[in-house]
């Protein structure tokens, strides 16, 4: 009960600071919001605009048929992919709608029992992206190839094709890792197991007229924004909890209009509080705790891309079959680990109807995400990962996957060329 009036009275102190500033905060919020509108339309919705300006390119990229080395080799790439990474000035920002930074996109494609590895990029970026692959693997193929989902309806479903597909979230703080590719490991050998031959299994299984499409856009995550997460770090370390009591007397006294009017004509003074002295990390935390502290630590110490995770299962009408998507995800939850981060669907952006029309609704939400799916669109909600998180769960296969549908180089090429063009 005592919440409840506590909350009320929030409400009520709420409403005073608005009526008494609104000449304040109506400026200030309806700039924020204008902001926002503003930098969509110049940076996307505009025929003009900053996104609609850039020249795309897909790089389809054959592994090689010995790879010994694990995904470190893929992270290695994915750090070279935030050198892209640029501070735009305030003209760029707001007239022309550089806001949204350089991005890529790497796709996991599965068809019809065929395997493809896609990186999409700008083409000012493709003898780059080039290089660092060549780099870390020489006996790699890249092909640069038609965009594979015009070749498929403008509009699905349709009486030819159905669908079913989700976007991702964490369960977690987006700062808390996932089960990462150094603990894929065989106890008693001590050898990595290589968590892609799930993934390449499920595409690898699937039958005439049936698509999977697995998709991580990624953009390179500013400083500032990396700093934003750094937050948790206290969290962790049962710095920063507090009671709900607490938080509320706390607001109450600084949205109180007295107060309000007494601070702006009184003199300040400074009066230091006694706090209890916290323990030691090391009897504070638990062995669990200790070891989500130090993966979240890490995390944050490495490159991080703000990511659209996205899964599309397309097929004919007449063998769709749900339970190759269902194989898909179980293999996704490889890299769950209940003690630190978790990757699900998400709620909001599943293809799913209940109740009311929903034949009608659960057409929509199909149309919906398979177009965002078609133009890489970033909109909705969006998790972070670091380049290790991002290369366990995207990495060419090694020697030990021998999943026959991945196309791999048949021969031992020479060393890459020291001039890349694309033509």
């Amino acid at each position: 009960m005592n919440n409840i009036n506590q909350f009320f009275q929030i409400i009520k102190v709420i409403g005073e600071t608005i009526y008494f500033f609104w000449w304040i905060i109506f400026p200030i919020t309806f700039y924020y919001i204008f902001k926002i509108i503003w930098i969509d339309f110049v940076a996307i919705y505009s025929s003009h605009s900053w996104y609609n300006s850039q020249k795309w390119s897909l790089l389809e990229i054959i592994p090689p048929r010995e790879i010994e080395k694990g995904p470190q080799m893929m992270e290695n790439i994915f750090i070279g992919l935030t050198g892209v990474l640029t501070t735009f000035d305030t003209f760029s920002e707001y007239i022309t709608g550089a806001w949204y930074h350089d991005r890529f996109t790497v796709e996991l494609i599965g068809a019809e029992g065929k395997i493809h590895f896609y990186i999409r990029t700008q083409k000012k970026y493709r003898n780059m992206v080039r290089s660092h692959i060549y780099a870390q693997y020489p006996d790699a193929q890249i092909l640069e190839v038609e965009d594979y989902v015009e070749n498929f309806p403008k509009v699905v479903p349709n009486k030819h094709w159905d669908m079913w597909g989700t976007d991702f979230e964490f369960v977690a703080n987006d700062a808390i890792p996932i089960k990462t590719y150094d603990k894929f490991e065989e106890n008693v050998t001590g050898e990595m197991i290589d968590p892609m031959a799930a993934l390449t299994e499920s595409l690898g299984s699937l039958a005439p007229g049936q698509h999977l499409w697995l998709q991580f856009i990624l953009q390179p995550l500013p400083e500032p924004r990396k700093k934003e997460l750094e937050g948790i770090i206290k969290e962790l370390k049962g710095e920063a909890k507090e009671s709900f009591n607490g938080v509320a007397q706390d607001l109450l006294e600084v949205l109180n209009l007295k107060n309000i009017i007494k601070g702006l004509f009184t003199k300040i003074e400074f009066q230091g509080t006694e706090k209890d002295v916290l323990q030691p990390l090391e009897f504070r935390l638990s062995p669990m705790e200790k070891e989500r502290l130090k993966a979240t630590e890490e995390n944050l110490g490495r490159n991080l891309f703000s990511t659209k995770m996205r899964m599309i299962y397309l097929g004919r009408r007449e063998n769709f079959d749900k339970s190759n998507m269902s194989a898909f995800i179980g293999a996704i939850k490889q890299f769950n680990d209940l003690n630190l981060n978790q990757v699900k669907p998400e709620d909001i952006s599943k293809t799913y109807a209940n109740i009311f029309f929903t034949e009608g609704r659960l057409a929509l939400r199909k149309r919906k995400l398979y177009d965002r799916y078609k133009k890489r669109n970033m909109d909705g909600k969006k998790i972070i990962f670091s380049t290790k998180e991002l290369a366990t769960v995207f990495h060419f296969p090694d020697m030990g996957v021998k999943t026959p549908a991945i196309q791999r180089v048949d021969s031992k090429l020479g060393s890459a060329p020291g001039n890349l063009p694309i033509k």
